[in-house]
């Protein structure tokens, strides 16, 4: 690993911490607690469903929900399709209308376009120009069979953060349910599901050093939403998610979970200040800015706009850092974020778009590398590009 690029791409995904691997460990393995949770008639089935039981305790306390209102999954991409079509499959299509926003990520875009291809009523709502997606916006859209709100709290790509706290409270005294995707927020910022007046939080554990493959959807207990389960065989977590639960993984996002939660605060005031150095390093080359720097963002996120630079060219000519340009990759071409498209930003400014994201072990030393290298690869790159011209 000595020459893998320095990471600046927390957002993507973040590196097990080791506190949490040492956990999984004694999970797995033989001289372990190996045991399948669901065996009750032995003692390593009983202590398999005590430490799952400690976990799901742990990422309850996180988001300061009661534990059994955790249903256990892969990810937030199963979330969130757990969470839109466990509620839509309630209903007749003509009688069920949701709302998403056009910042939303695929895991909940995909899964709307799919209903609305099955009859269900669909708004995608558009975001102001930083990428935010207001309560009035969501209000001026319900209709009278609006069952679902689904707004994400933090932008995957933006680090933007989303008022979900005052449209948990435009929905609460209404009959419509309210999902929030917030695996960008989960172990970053404070997430309080009695604040945000959620019914359902998607949770994905990769993002706050945890396993890939494991993650969770807060389901509230006083609601009269009944999921349909979109996995059967079991009956597991209340009838929801069926499947034998991965105890390793399990108790590996719940120490992650007690780890953000004893160090969330002091994390993300060195995170944003390592952020902030980044961006105080750069924002005088002039013809940048921050996408959505104008609203609230998660400590980690900066995405920039260099102005006369392609960001794959620049991705390539920072090679030496870990970066993404938030583009979708097809088979014929790279499209533009839909992200930054649906912001209102033209193609070529989000062509030339790239994010940084930070995390836990980024260090100041990395951030002035990456200072370094930007500052050497824009005006090369702006150079060529006026020759070339």
């Amino acid at each position: 690993m000595n020459n893998a690029p320095v990471y600046f791409d927390y957002a993507a995904t973040t590196p097990v911490d080791e506190r949490v691997a040492q956990k999984l460990m004694q999970f797995l393995t033989r001289d372990g607690q190996y045991g399948n949770p669901a065996s009750r008639s032995h003692l390593l089935g009983w202590l398999a469903e005590e430490a799952v039981e400690e976990a799901r305790n742990e990422l309850a306390e996180l988001i300061g929900a009661d534990n059994r209102e955790i249903v256990w999954t892969s990810g937030a991409t199963e979330s969130n399709n757990l969470a839109l079509k466990g509620v839509a499959e309630n209903f007749e299509p003509d009688d069920c209308h949701l709302i998403i926003s056009a910042t939303e990520h695929k895991a909940v875009l995909d899964p709307a376009e799919y209903l609305r291809k099955q009859g269900y009523g669909v708004t995608v709502l558009s975001p102001d120009r930083d990428g935010v997606i207001s309560a009035s916006a969501v209000a001026e859209s319900l209709q009278p069979n609006t069952r679902l709100v689904s707004i994400m709290a933090a932008n995957n790509e933006t680090g933007v953060l989303n008022p979900v706290a005052e449209i948990g409270a435009l929905l609460a005294d209404r009959d419509i349910w309210f999902h929030i995707d917030a695996a960008q927020a989960v172990g970053k910022i404070p997430v309080d599901v009695n604040a945000w007046q959620a019914t359902m939080i998607s949770i994905s554990g990769h993002k706050f050093y945890a396993p890939k493959g494991v993650g969770a959807l807060y389901v509230k207990r006083r609601s009269t939403l009944q999921l349909k389960a979109q996995i059967h065989g079991g009956g597991h977590e209340r009838g929801m998610r069926s499947g034998t639960l991965a105890t390793h993984q399990l108790v590996a996002i719940g120490e992650a979970a007690r780890l953000a939660k004893t160090e969330l605060t002091e994390e993300a005031e060195r995170i944003g200040a390592l952020r902030d150095r980044l961006w105080a390093g750069i924002a005088d080359l002039g013809d940048v800015h921050i996408n959505g720097g104008n609203a609230p963002r998660t400590p980690g996120h900066l995405n920039v706009a260099f102005g006369g630079v392609d960001g794959e060219a620049l991705m390539m000519a920072l090679r030496q850092l870990a970066v993404s340009t938030g583009s979708a990759c097809t088979s014929a071409s790279v499209e533009p974020s839909h992200v930054l498209k649906a912001m209102g930003l033209a193609d070529s400014v989000a062509h030339g778009s790239l994010r940084f994201s930070l995390g836990r072990y980024t260090t100041a030393a990395e951030v002035d590398q990456a200072i370094d290298s930007i500052r050497e690869a824009v005006p090369a790159l702006r150079k060529q590009s006026s020759v070339a011209s």
